[in-house]
């Protein structure tokens, strides 16, 4: 029996700060939180210096992540960035994938089997996100235009029958077919979500029906107010804000999103309604410079700078380099978020999602031990994983 005592640390709760607390690990599940100490003789004890002590955060929609994509093919590659992430301070994630062929869809699913059997030393896999290739072309954004089309059901139904280990799926809600297609996705357990999209409010509504229940990164790729022949229409941004139980996620790096919008976005929608997600290209972790969205050899050459990725000619973003430490400071410099309310949205509002908060999302007993340690700037000393100290600069 492995046990693990956290002491004299700030524990956040999913209601306040627990000072000068500890945190009783046994095997893989938190045994006991309390002010003070824990009495327990045979543990390995970690003083954590007076920092806080935090759920582990969960990050729903990550593409790579030191210098490697989940579109590369390759167990290795799925399993570095699992273990990139986990050193600033991520516990579970969804890989995320781009716009491709069903061969390469099937492919990506395929290897994802493979390396969630292998992933001892980085972040949890949650299942995986298809992001696309059911897009509005308009809303494209750094998506490969040759690989989008509409809903196939010979296609979709062919991917969801060969792999179980999709665990969401983005779509573009105003395509042929997409309707059927949420509703496919709601009776084999996958949260379907809009995307990419120039849905107006009427077709948002009617796919919130079908089950389509949150925005994909809230703002980018998707539909404000149009006007059609003169008449004005509400976009799929205030369709999310006007329907209440419509989840949204934020890229709260800074730069997609300013402090204006990410302060409007935390007003309407509340921390229980927001998933902070890193949307992290392979350039996360890594120095600025060039790089590739997408596989490493067919991919989309990009710039890294100013803490953004970049069209080579500087003309748009071609994909987030953040990780979820940023996200959190973000929120709490950029937006005036407690910090309760930012580590939240960061672990149990994304567990929650996902359907995984029995499990995740908040330090409980009898949850798993998925725990971060960071200081006030939310410098990330340490992360534990299912009870497994996995980094560690303490």
């Amino acid at each position: 029996m492995s046990k693990i005592k956290l002491i004299n640390g700030r524990v956040i709760t999913e209601a306040r700060i627990i000072s000068n607390a500890s945190v009783l690990i046994v095997n893989d599940k938190i045994a006991e939180v309390s002010p003070g100490d824990i009495t327990c003789s045979d543990a390995t004890v970690i003083d954590v210096g007076g920092n806080y002590i935090s759920p582990g955060f969960v990050d729903i929609h990550v593409h790579g992540g030191g210098n490697r994509d989940f579109m590369d093919g390759s167990v290795d590659a799925f399993l570095r960035i699992a273990e990139t992430h986990a050193r600033y301070g991520t516990t579970s994630m969804v890989p995320t994938t781009l716009t491709s062929e069903k061969e390469h869809l099937l492919h990506t699913l395929a290897i994802y089997d493979e390396a969630n059997g292998l992933n001892q030393q980085g972040s949890q896999f949650l299942g995986m996100h298809l992001e696309g290739p059911y897009f509005a072309l308009s809303q494209r954004g750094a998506q490969d235009p040759k690989y989008i089309r509409n809903p196939d059901p010979n296609e979709y139904e062919e991917v969801i029958a060969k792999s179980r280990s999709i665990s969401r799926w983005s779509a573009a809600p105003e395509l042929p077919g997409a309707i059927e297609f949420g509703r496919y996705l709601g009776k084999h357990g996958i949260l379907a979500a809009i995307a990419h999209t120039d849905a107006i409010y009427e077709e948002v509504i009617e796919a919130v029906e079908a089950g389509y229940s949150l925005a994909t990164h809230l703002y980018s790729a998707m539909s404000g107010v149009t006007r059609r022949n003169a008449f004005r229409y509400a976009g799929v941004i205030e369709s999310a804000f006007l329907i209440d139980h419509m989840d949204v996620e934020v890229i709260a790096d800074g730069i997609h999103l300013p402090a204006p919008l990410l302060k409007l976005i935390y007003k309407i929608k509340g921390p229980d309604r927001i998933a902070l997600i890193t949307d992290a290209m392979r350039a996360a972790g890594m120095p600025p410079g060039e790089s590739i969205l997408g596989n490493k050899d067919t991919g989309l050459k990009v710039l890294v700078e100013d803490g953004v990725a970049k069209l080579p000619d500087r003309s748009a973003f071609a994909g987030s380099v953040a990780t979820a430490d940023r996200l959190v400071r973000t929120m709490m410099e950029l937006a005036d978020v407690p910090i309760v309310e930012a580590v939240r949205m960061m672990s149990l509002t994304p567990a929650r999602i996902m359907n995984v908060d029995s499990q995740k999302g908040s330090l409980a007993v009898g949850k798993d031990a998925d725990i971060t340690v960071f200081d006030d700037k939310i410098n990330i000393f340490m992360t534990v994983i299912k009870g497994q100290v996995l980094f560690n600069k303490l």
